[in-house]
């Protein structure tokens, strides 16, 4: 008896083992076509994305790209000795703080409003979404009409006796630039914001209702915590798009615009023009790891908004 029972106790072990052995090597077969899938992405990125990175902290860290001469962080103390960058980089973080929580929070309101009946409700819809679909030189085509010096606004003004305003090259030129970034990407945030608003549960917001809670209540008190993750892409998605500002200014002004337009991307541009590669690769560096630092921070306070929800 106990031998016959040592023979079954072998026979379970051995299927068991082959059943083993079968999953490992089906485990193997499918991770083959799944590597050889992924291995073009892959070598795409390691090409395209980390090799570039890794050849700018080289060129940041050498004095010319002819005598490679290792300087380390020299060329990063030089662009804070530098006021061109630190006009660059002044301007462009006040672009960011006025034209990101704007564009947030105007987006939610249009998406808001547009969720109840109101007159005209397409209309107002398509003409935030137009520019989506418009090029970016005739957005800004519309803008050199509108405040050129012998622009629409001028003409309008002279009517009541003011005189004309050189919009461009005066202390109203980031206002207009704000405004133009507002009109692009209101849009497509307040389609963002509909969908989200759209998908928070309706038997919650009918027992809250029940409950004697009002509208103001409902928005700050819901609405908002159940549309965080929207709003934390939207205000990543919104600082990447005012970090590529320059587009619209380059084309409304040019290389060197009025100081309180001279971005970023200007003072890099302008330093690749000039062959300043070890400049450019520092500016390069320095504004992605502001980049890093504050989406980190996002991440952050999204993660703590959503363990409040959770809660």
């Amino acid at each position: 008896m106990m031998f016959l029972k040592q023979k079954i106790q072998k026979k379970k072990k051995t299927r068991k083992e082959h059943k083993k052995e079968k999953k490992s090597a089906l485990g193997r077969k499918r991770t083959l076509p799944s590597i050889l899938f992924l291995a073009p992405s892959f070598l795409g990125v390691i090409i395209f994305f980390v090799a570039p990175f890794i050849v700018v902290i080289y060129y940041s860290m050498i004095d010319t790209p002819i005598l490679k001469n290792f300087v380390w962080f020299d060329n990063f103390t030089a662009l804070f000795q530098n006021k061109a960058f630190l006009q660059a980089a002044w301007n462009t973080l006040k672009f960011t703080l006025i034209s990101v929580p704007m564009a947030v929070i105007l987006s939610l309101l249009m998406a808001s409003l547009l969720e109840k009946a109101m007159p005209f409700k397409s209309q107002f819809r398509s003409f935030f979404l137009t520019p989506m679909m418009v090029p970016v030189a005739s957005i800004v085509l519309v803008f050199q009409v509108l405040f050129n010096q012998n622009g629409i606004v001028n003409e309008f003004l002279k009517i009541f006796g003011a005189d004309k305003i050189d919009w461009f090259k005066s202390d109203f030129a980031m206002i207009i630039v704000v405004i133009l970034f507002l009109w692009k990407n209101l849009g497509y945030n307040m389609i963002l914001f509909m969908a989200a608003l759209a998908a928070v549960p309706r038997d919650v917001l009918e027992a809250a209702k029940m409950d004697g809670a009002s509208d103001k209540q409902l928005f700050f008190r819901l609405k908002l915590k159940y549309i965080s993750p929207t709003i934390f892409f939207v205000t990543i998605f919104s600082i990447i798009n005012s970090f590529k500002v320059f587009r619209e200014v380059y084309l409304l002004t040019g290389d060197y615009p009025y100081e309180s337009l001279y971005m970023l991307q200007h003072f890099m541009n302008n330093a690749f023009n000039s062959l300043n590669y070890q400049r450019l690769s520092a500016a390069a560096i320095l504004m992605s790891l502001v980049m890093v630092v504050i989406i980190g921070i996002l991440f952050i306070a999204e993660n703590r908004f959503g363990k409040d929800l959770e809660g």
